[in-house]
């Protein structure tokens, strides 16, 4: 059990800690010094929440997303995939501990709520429904918006919820990551009664996310070993058969690509030592072939942020500011490449953005593919890089 995540201990008095909780939550809200001082983790909740105009007694009404919404995103989320060892791990013990299973995006839009019924109803009473956007933004300190915003777990109980009409609760949740990628996949959360909080609730919503994880990356190596059976007659000569992500099941002519950029039909895919391949559908891929084998050139703009891709082809693939930004220091850095934390340290001023940078760079390779390296991250040899001054 993570004692740091733990907002309460074995043996506690929850009912005078609740009240303890109160009255730090009132003195800090008058800006008074409370006796004892929050948790450091509440504390920069509280500061960020109310710098963006949360007000505690009156909470933005949660405004959900249409039905049809909710629908296309629980279709494109990958939690739908361990929904059942999710619901196997938490609902029953949720519904019997009077708590709510809740799975949100990675935007903190709530997917699915199971648990139990007169908790539902409590929740309904919130707007802590399907739909109901539960970042901290929208809602408050709380242990879904709390966890996207410290990119950890997080559990919540009684008035550390900076919103007063939340302080009967008690919840606790943990970030989902893609363990292909570290993409933070979405939020789960099991919440209830502040009455009912128990400090072991910490280590069972963390088990189940580690076993969700585990799920998922069995999963993503079954679906590259059925392409890799599939890949025989296929790489008659210099190619690859990749996934839908652009995942290397197969490769033939090259080695030692693990990813390129994700397929589409009519756009060509670069690769180092290749150049442009042309994609065509395969059943659970795409098989790349190339053009004809040619130098790349990479080149970067920061305004507008864009990267251009030239071969026997050209095409341009817009950039957010923080993906240029990255992009350019890792161009800067070299063959030697760069790590996470030293992108993390230039980019944040410290190195506890880990996961953040991560999931932009997953992002990123999305786009440029086997341009980008990993481990250190590094311009791919071979590919020529331009770097276009604003």
């Amino acid at each position: 059990m993570d004692d740091d995540v733990c907002a309460v201990r074995p043996g506690t008095d929850v009912a005078g800690h609740a009240r303890l909780l109160a009255g730090i939550h009132d003195a800090v809200l008058a800006g008074r010094a409370p006796r004892t001082a929050p948790r450091r983790l509440v504390e920069r909740s509280w500061r960020r929440v109310a710098a963006q105009g949360v007000d505690p007694d009156r909470p933005p009404a949660p405004d959900p997303v249409g039905a049809a919404e909710v629908e296309r995103r629980r279709t494109g989320s990958r939690l739908r995939e361990v929904l059942p060892e999710l619901r196997g791990a938490l609902t029953s013990v949720a519904e019997d501990a009077h708590h709510l299973m809740v799975v949100t995006d990675a935007d903190g839009v709530v997917l699915w709520r199971e648990g139990a019924r007169g908790v539902r109803h409590r929740a309904d009473s919130l707007g802590f429904t399907e739909g109901a956007t539960w970042s901290e933004p929208a809602i408050g300190s709380n242990a879904i918006g709390t966890a996207l915003a410290e990119a950890a777990p997080v559990q919540m109980f009684a008035a550390e919820h900076f919103v007063r009409s939340h302080h009967s609760w008690a919840c606790t949740a943990y970030p989902v990551h893609d363990p292909r990628t570290g993409e933070l996949l979405g939020i789960v959360d099991v919440s209830g009664p502040a009455e009912t909080v128990h400090p072991m609730t910490v280590a069972l919503v963390g088990t189940s996310v580690r076993l969700a994880e585990a799920v998922l990356r069995q999963r993503h190596e079954i679906r590259l070993e059925a392409l890799r059976r599939l890949s025989g007659p296929l790489l008659s000569t210099t190619g690859l058969v990749v996934d839908d992500h652009g995942w290397v099941a197969a490769q033939r002519g090259v080695s030692g690509i693990d990813r390129v950029a994700a397929p589409r039909h009519g756009v060509p895919v670069a690769v180092r030592g290749v150049g442009a391949c042309e994609p065509e559908p395969v059943p659970g891929g795409w098989l790349l072939r190339p053009s004809r084998r040619e130098t790349l050139r990479l080149t970067l703009e920061l305004d507008p942020p864009r990267a251009t891709v030239e071969g026997s082809a050209r095409w341009t693939h817009p950039l957010g500011r923080r993906q240029a930004d990255l992009l350019r220091l890792i161009a800067t850095a070299g063959p030697a490449g760069v790590s996470a934390a030293q992108l993390s340290e230039t980019l944040y001023g410290d190195r506890t953005h880990l996961v953040t940078v991560r999931a932009e760079l997953s992002r990123l390779r999305k786009l440029v593919g086997g341009l980008l390296l990993a481990r250190p991250y590094r311009i791919a040899p071979g590919v020529e890089v331009v770097l276009m001054q604003p």
